[in-house]
């Protein structure tokens, strides 16, 4: 992994690490109240610099049949959107496109973890893809694209 996207990875605002539990070691942001409030959604670069995402079913994730909520599979995913851009993604951005497919269901107890890459990183937009998995089930595919945005009163070009 080159440096300067391990750093960019290291130094995202707004990260808290989890220093116990199932997830020690692995990395959230708080910043989004919404994701905080229907995870805790986590996140960890491995050793060969991809990045991985994770969360345990809880009773909260689920619909009245019992099996993880697509809307939770769609939050889950959007944050995966943004953790596999993280060693790129150097200034706010926002999503501007999400497709997905539902391949398979999830009960509570399960980890479901996401793997996926950047397929395509430009000046302001970001092209991405991703699968959810618990263990070698599939459950859901995605794709997205999210774009760099200033914040208000900032210069371009900063």
């Amino acid at each position: 992994m080159h440096d300067l996207a391990r750093s960019a990875f290291d130094n995202r605002p707004g990260i808290h690490i989890a220093t116990d539990g199932e997830f020690a070691g692995w990395r959230t942001w708080l910043r989004d109240s919404f994701e905080s409030q229907t995870g805790p959604f986590w996140h960890r670069m491995e050793d060969d610099g991809s990045i991985r995402c994770a969360f345990r079913v809880e009773k909260k994730h689920l619909n009245g049949s019992g099996n993880v909520h697509g809307g939770c599979f769609m939050t889950f995913a959007d944050y995966c959107l943004f953790a596999f851009a993280a060693p790129i993604l150097q200034s706010p951005a926002v999503t501007v496109s999400f497709s997905s497919e539902f391949l398979d269901a999830a009960r509570e107890g399960e980890l479901v973890e996401a793997t996926g890459e950047v397929t395509r990183a430009g000046v302001s937009l970001i092209f991405l893809r991703g699968l959810l998995k618990s263990g070698e089930r599939p459950l859901f595919s995605f794709s997205g694209t999210i774009k760099r945005v200033r914040r208000r009163g900032e210069p371009n070009g900063q």
